[in-house]
């Protein structure tokens, strides 16, 4: 009986619940579908959590890794690389993430302006589509270097640093 009244409850609250959610504030946004974080975000080549794929499955990533840089006991050679890479992938990701912001601008113009058409939004979207995926590999592929750079036992310090793993036995470092 309780839970017959409750489904009636929420099919008569049903419409006004729905109201109470919806996207009316985001009429504002100079990109309906982006919010000013997220053009921020990519016009400055942050990871907005792209590479959690790589993260957390043990790929440790450059900005992390700098992190913690002297915990890690990184080389100078390794430092060196680490920085260059992250400065090259700044650059690669904010050309990919300008891109990606001009495509959603387009494609929020066209529907604002009532220019769209079947055709221009496959189109469209598809590039949006392949940006965002180029974007991510870009994401990813520094992880996947970064790694190439570390030795296992650093591999396996930045997981507990990053706190995916337990410190190991004995792993404790005292300095006297």
């Amino acid at each position: 009986m309780r839970l017959a009244l409750l489904a009636l409850g929420l099919l008569v609250a049903g419409p006004g619940l729905l109201q109470a959610s919806s996207y009316g504030a985001m009429q504002q946004r100079e990109i309906r579908a982006l919010s000013s974080e997220q053009m921020q975000d990519l016009l400055a080549g942050r990871g907005m959590a792209q590479a959690l794929a790589a993260e957390l499955n043990g790929w440790p990533g450059p900005m992390h890794v700098l992190e913690h840089a002297d915990a890690l006991n990184l080389t100078p050679r390794q430092r060196e690389e680490t920085e260059a890479m992250i400065a090259a992938h700044r650059a690669d990701a904010i050309a990919l993430g300008t891109r990606l912001v001009e495509a959603e601008r387009v494609l929020d113009l066209a529907f604002r302006d009532r220019r769209i058409t079947a055709a221009t939004l496959v189109t469209q979207t598809d590039a949006i589509g392949a940006l965002q995926g180029q974007l991510r590999a870009e994401h990813l592929r520094k992880h996947l270097r970064q790694t190439a750079l570390l030795s296992a036992e650093q591999v396996a310090r930045y997981a507990e640093l990053r706190g995916y793993a337990a410190p190991a036995q004995g792993a404790h470092r005292h300095r006297h």
